[in-house]
This record gives structure tokens, sequence and C-alpha cells, in this order.
């Protein structure tokens, strides 16, 4: 049986640092308008989420990455804008023969007042190693941290991970203080995180304050707190956006770009793929060769140019454009069967609204499916309301928009996590020999580039069961008001507020 993970589609949603967008780096803790408030100790800004918290600001769920984004939590490491591990809390680290690595930390403070030290450390990653359920970033992974010294944590890990640096800087492995994890119940971030801005009272829902921490470690904050607001809808994002509301609103909605002026409004290609996923253990679709009929019949130009209106590239394969590497070494699919005849069957297709282009993408999609025979039910809910269904496999397709590298910075963890028999977000429900072979080959190559060559064999295998058919790769529209400066763009989308965002 397989064992289901919470997704991390939230972003879309911890780890990083969150600081100006700089064209070298982006998790760096430099630069020179990463110091001072100003004179009036710099204003709040204003912010829209389009997903709200749904397990109570928990780092080990979805919302992770509404933690790192608005500049509350970071881990050990984080993402440069080549996709690499960067230093965040560790400054270095070294590897220690197969299974051990030892990182030392920077000197940081704990938004509670207590210091960043060693064991603090590994006491946060034993309870995320321990959490139910695990951690999507620690899939497959057996690690144990222990204090080495004054500034040394030793990770080692039951088999070799070579890419363990990129594992840790996953949102949902962020370093918490002790007194986090005092509750019976829930681990509780509130004042107990490291970033520059700390968390400080949750409504709910609804929304959330937070203050400057000025002992942050990578210099204080410009802006002096920021008021959050989860706003599920788009068009109202956009609307507040350009009534004066807000400051920032993410996720604008296609179809309410043109509502704002042009120089509100930044897009920026995200390592975000849109597809359909096909269920491949029940129902229509556990017949390959009508999966090979879907994906036939499925036209993925039209998305790009008509739904997102040129904020987004034609889908490719499960990496897009945004993954700099992967179209250089994209093959073919590798064994795909003959396409089947429809013959009027009837499958249930289900999307979420809360990425509100996706109604309209599922709508596409049945009504080509429609044109080759298939008779189609379509389901649209809220994502919170859709996802448990989903993962246990009672659709038959769905529409899914999957940041590929938000959870470890690795290409391959997506794979294992969404493709292969024991993946813990498997909608498609996919379970395939030659995927999994091709998968489990990819995560023991350590060289970069052998393990992305090893990475584009195991997606054309994926690709060649028609589990999943890539339909667009999603350019993000961000709201940005005139006043505002430094919020932080970049494609996995786990930053958005940095200490250089201000007003």
């Amino acid at each position: 049986m397989r064992s289901h993970r919470r997704p991390r589609l939230l972003a879309p949603l911890a780890s990083l640092l969150l600081l100006p967008l700089i064209s070298s780096c982006f998790a760096s803790g430099g630069g020179d308008d990463s110091g001072s408030g100003g004179d009036d100790g710099g204003s709040r800004l204003r912010v829209a989420l389009a997903f709200p918290p749904a397990e109570n600001f928990s780092p080990y769920g979805a919302d992770a990455t509404l933690l790192s984004r608005l500049g509350v939590t970071e881990g050990l490491t984080a993402l440069d804008a080549n996709g690499s591990a960067a230093p965040a809390l560790a400054e270095s680290w070294r590897r220690d023969g197969d299974k051990a690595w030892e990182f030392t930390l920077r000197d940081a403070t704990f938004q509670d007042g207590g210091d960043v030290t060693p064991a603090a450390v590994a006491d946060s990653l034993t309870h995320a190693t321990d959490a139910q359920p695990a951690p999507a970033a620690l899939a497959g992974v057996t690690l144990t941290a222990k204090a080495d010294g004054e500034r040394v944590v030793r990770i080692t890990t039951a088999e070799p991970d070579p890419v363990l640096p990129l594992r840790l800087s996953s949102p949902s492995l962020a370093v918490l203080s002790a007194k986090a994890y005092a509750g019976e119940d829930r681990v509780d971030p509130v004042g107990h995180a490291t970033g520059p801005f700390e968390l400080t009272k949750v409504n709910g829902a609804t929304s959330a304050t937070l203050d400057r921490f000025d002992d942050y470690w990578g210099g204080r904050a410009q802006a002096s707190g920021i008021d959050a607001r989860f706003i599920a809808d788009g068009t109202a994002r956009a609307n507040a956006l350009r009534t004066g509301e807000l400051d920032i609103a993410e996720a604008v909605p296609v179809a309410q770009a043109a509502t704002l002026d042009k120089d509100t409004r930044r897009d920026t290609a995200t390592t975000r793929t849109t597809s359909l996923l096909l269920n491949a253990s029940s129902g229509v679709f556990e017949d390959a060769g009508l999966r090979a009929a879907a994906r036939a019949a499925v036209d993925t130009s039209v998305f790009a140019k008509d739904v997102y209106e040129g904020y987004a590239d034609p889908g490719a394969g499960i990496y897009g454009p945004a993954v700099t590497w992967a179209e250089g070494k994209r093959t073919a699919p590798v064994g795909r069967a003959a396409a089947g005849r429809a013959g009027g069957r009837t499958l249930t297709l289900a999307t979420y609204d809360n990425r509100p282009e996706l109604p309209e993408v599922a709508q596409v999609v049945k009504q080509q499916l429609e044109k080759a025979g298939f008779k189609v039910k379509l389901t649209v809910r809220e994502y919170s309301r859709l996802e448990s269904d989903a993962l246990e496999g009672k659709f038959d397709a769905f529409v899914l928009a999957r940041n590929t590298l938000v959870d470890t910075g690795d290409p391959v963890a997506v794979l294992a996590g969404d493709y292969t028999c024991d993946g813990g977000f498997n909608i498609a429900q996919l379970c395939d020999k030659d995927v999994d072979a091709a998968v489990a080959k990819a995560e023991q190559t350590a060289d970069t580039d052998e393990r992305q060559d090893a990475a584009m064999a195991a997606e054309a295998r994926i690709l060649g069961s028609d589990a999943v058919v890539p339909l667009v790769h999603q350019r993000i529209i961000t709201g940005i008001a005139d006043s505002v400066q430094g919020v932080v763009l970049e494609p996995y989308e786990r930053t958005l507020v940095g200490t250089g965002t201000r007003r």
C-alpha cells in the first residue's frame, strides 16, 4: 500500500533566505540594500497570498512554503539562481565518506532569543524525520543528525545521499527552536524560527501578522513588518492591489493581468508544470492503450496561447524551460503503447480552483477528450476538499499544477515522489517496474551532470507510460505596487518577501 503524503503545491510553500532579488544568487545574504530600515524604521508591507494555511502553519505539510515566502523560516541551505545548494544557516559543509556530511553553522539567533546551536539544529531535523506523514524532502531517506562540537552538525544517512545539501534546502526542513516542539499536538513556528520576519499572530486561515526580527543574522529587514492576507479568489487579489489595499499580490490570474497597469505586474518563468495525470492503476486508464488514446487526443498547443494568454510555455515534459539544463538532455518517450479506441468510455476528470486557470484548462481537456470519443464528468473543488480523493485514486484523470523543484531542488525527487510505486504523491497511481528502475538509477547517481542525464532518461520512461501528459509550463504573475521594491521573484516559488523588500 502506498503511503500518501501532503503535497508541496503551495508556493506555490521554510528554508530559503528571503533576501533582495539579485542576479547572482537568490539566497545570498549580502547586498547593499539588506541592512538599514531607514530613519522611520520602514513601512509595513501588505501582502496577499493565494493559498490559506491548511495545517496551522506546520512546517511539514503544504504550509511550509507559506512560511518561506513570508521570510519566517529557513534551513541549513538554500537554492541559488542555478538550482545549486547555497549557504543559509550553514555557512559551509563537506562530505565525510559515502554516508556522512558535516555542516558548519554560522552565528545566528532564534526569534525567541536562543542561539542556533548544533544541538538545536539536530533536534529540529530529528523532529522532521519523526513527523507523520514524513516531509516529502525525506521520502526514502533515513537521516540521523547529531551535534559535533560547538559549530558542526553531523548528518548521517542510511544509504549514500549525494544531494543531501540540496535536500536540506527544502521548506519542510526549516530549523526551529526547541520551544516550537513543546506542544503535544503540533509544531508551532510562531516566534520560534530564524528568518528576517517573525510570525506573531495568526487569525485562522484569514490573515497573519509578522514583525521584523531585528537580530536576523543576514541584516535588518527594511520593512518593519508584514500584514499578510490569504485571499483564495484571484480576482479579489487583483482588485485589492489595483485599489491600493495591497502592496504585493501573488498569483494574479491571467484573466486579471490586463486590468493591472503594466508597471505593476511581473511574470516569472517557474519550474511549475501543469499536467494531465491519468490513473494507471484502476478505471478507464488502467488500459495503457486508452491512456495513449487520451494523450493523442490532447492538443497541448492551445493552453499556453489561449488559456494562459502567453503567460506560459507549451508543455515539453515534466521539466519546463525554467529548468535550463533539461531541454538539451531530453530524449523521446520510451515504451509507449499503441492508442486504443475510446468507444464511449466514461471517465471522471477533476481539478481545483485555487489556481484560477486550472478549471479552464480542465474544461478544454474535457472537450478534447470528448471529441476523441470519451464521455467526461468534470469535478472542480477547492484543493483541500479534493486532495485526499485524488491521492486515493478516486478520479480517472486529474489536472495538476506541480512545482517540480519545490521540495528539494533535486530533479530526481519529484520523479520518485510522483511516479514510483511507493511515491508519496502519486496521483497518477503509476506503478511500473521499468520506471522504478530508471528512477532508482538516477537516485544513485552522484555526479551532477550524470544525475541530470539519468533524470531525463527516467522522464522518458514516465512519459512513455502516458500516465502524465504535460500541458503547459506556467509563468507566475505577481502584482507589485509602484512604490514597492525588492520583491524576490524566482522560479522555485519559495521566496517572495526578503530583507530588501520595502515601500
